[in-house]
Formats: C-alpha cells, structure tokens, sequence
C-alpha cells in the first residue's frame, strides 16, 4: 500500500503518545508503521530528492502541526510528550485530526499567519494540487514539473540548431561528465569526421587510459538496429571496446535489445537523455534561482 498522507498520522500519533509518557520519535514511527501496515520497502520509499524517505517526512510534518497546535510537545530532541490540549482531544474521541481540525486551535492559527504574514491564504502557495502532499512533497512537484519543461525547451532547441553547433554540444556535455580530456583534445578528436560509422574518437579520462567512439546525429527518425550494427561494426574494426551513440531522436527496441547481446559496451543517449544530462551538467541551461531549504539545527540550541 502507498505511505498515507500526512494527516492521517496526525491523530494515530497522538494515540501512541496518549499515555502521557514520554516517547523517542523512532518508537513512534515504528508503532505507525504496524498500525498501517507498512512493509520495509514501503517505509525506505524517498522523495524525489534522494534526502529523506516519504514515510519520515510525513510522520515528521504530523509532528509539526501537532506541536504547533499544541497537541503535543517535544521534550528535548528526538523526544514527543503529549500536553494537556492533546489529552483533551483525545477525551473528544474525534473520528480524524486534519489541518482545518487544527484551525481551532490559536496557536495553529498563529503558526499559519506566521508562515504566510496574514496576507493570503495558504492554498495559493501550493505547487500541487494535492492538499494532503506535505510541503517538502509540493516544492519536489513543482520542481519536477520545471524540470520537464526545462527538458523539453532544451531538446526543442537542439533540434533546431546545426550539425555544426550540435557537434560542439556534444564536446562540451561530454568533456563536462569528465570525459575526453580538455575542451581542445575532445573537439580535435571529435572534430575530425571518420568513416564507417564513426564521428570521432575521445579519451575516457585525462589520461587517455582507453578510448571512447562517438557517433552524434541530430536525427527525426528513430535510430534502427541496422544503425547501431553498423557503429559496432566499426568498433570492432578498430578494435574498439567502448562506444556512445547519442541522437536526438529515440532507439527503437530492436536497437536497445541489440547493444545488450554484443561484446563491445554502447551506450544510447536519446533526446530526452540527452536533454536530462544536458540540465544536468549545465550546459545550454543557466542557473535563474535557488532555494535553499533549511532545518532547525538542535545540537546547536542543546545545552547539555
């Protein structure tokens, strides 16, 4: 089953600190883990950034907004202990707790005028349409959906540009993933058009260790298995072990399940890949804002 949005954590975690005892936030997440039945796999699920996984960043805004309202508190660090407001809800038998339950509460209401001075209400700031999304989860929605578009100008605007111009493109991408030496090595060896089915050649690394061919195409068509047996083929005349094809079109099936049943490594980088890498990498794309999401460093405020 997926990980429940982060209001139906709100008053499970408010049971599971009920007793009035004081409890680690690790027990809490495991007891809220069994209630749901959560599998291992379900609980290591992360967010699109890698930084911390779904099922931790929604317990952890339940958290919040109960601590916000006043519902519970936290002890010191790491440590949840339920208030007096949290008893006398819990005394309300109450079917669920959600963000407008809390609205009830001041110092919830003060919590969201803090957050958004006073001035709008808070739904105009969601990237998501989705309300139950925690806010960590509605920033990486709008940054995915940058992203695509990003992706999408970019691939346009290769394929609009020359032969010439997609050549030096290639150079720089490749050079920027730390192959091919210098700008200078990479374009001479590029630069210098082969034949059976070979653009060029590049170092794999500074040293020239071994050696990479190349074959860029600023293709419409989907790239066939007759394409890329044919850049094998020159591999292997060449004696070649290693190989990128990269084209701003799509590799049909019989292409890609090709590469899997030869001895030489080729890499396909299609369009869209080729866009990814290019964000990646920054090239063809410039930087027009950072946000920098922080935390609240408790080893700093602990006086013990």
């Amino acid at each position: 089953m997926p990980v429940p949005d982060y209001e139906s954590f709100m008053l499970p975690l408010l049971r599971a600190v009920g007793d009035g005892d004081e409890h680690h936030v690790r027990d809490v997440r495991d007891r809220l883990a069994a209630e749901f039945n959560l599998t291992a796999q379900e609980r290591a699920e992360m967010l699109p950034s890698g930084k911390q996984s779904v099922f931790d960043n929604r317990v952890g805004w339940a958290k919040t907004y109960l601590d916000k309202a006043g519902l519970i508190s936290s002890v010191r660090r790491g440590v949840y202990q339920i208030t007096k407001e949290g008893r006398s809800v819990l005394t309300e038998r109450p079917r669920e707790i959600t963000k407008s339950y809390l609205e009830r509460f001041e110092p919830f209401r003060e919590f969201l005028t803090l957050r958004h001075n006073g001035d709008v209400d808070e739904s105009s700031f969601s990237p998501s349409t989705d309300p139950t999304e925690t806010p960590e989860e509605q920033l990486e929605v709008a940054y995915r959906r940058i992203r695509q578009k990003t992706e999408a100008d970019v691939l346009a605007a290769v394929k609009t540009a020359s032969p010439q111009f997609f050549e030096k493109l290639v150079i720089e991408l490749l050079v920027k993933m730390g192959y091919g030496g210098t700008i200078a090595d990479a374009g001479e060896a590029l630069g210098r058009t082969g034949d059976g089915g070979i653009d060029g050649v590049i170092k794999e690394d500074k040293l020239g260790l071994d050696a990479i061919y190349v074959q860029a195409k600023r293709w419409q068509n989907t790239v066939g298995r007759p394409d890329i047996q044919g850049f094998a083929g020159s591999l292997l005349g060449r004696r070649g072990r290693k190989g990128v094809f990269i084209t701003t079109s799509a590799f049909s099936k019989e292409a890609r399940e090709y590469v899997g049943q030869i001895e030489a490594k080729i890499i396909l980088i299609d369009g869209a890949t080729l866009a990814g890498l290019m964000v990646d990498h920054d090239v063809g794309v410039n930087t027009v804002e950072t946000y920098a999401v922080k935390r609240v460093d408790s080893d700093y405020f602990s006086e013990e």
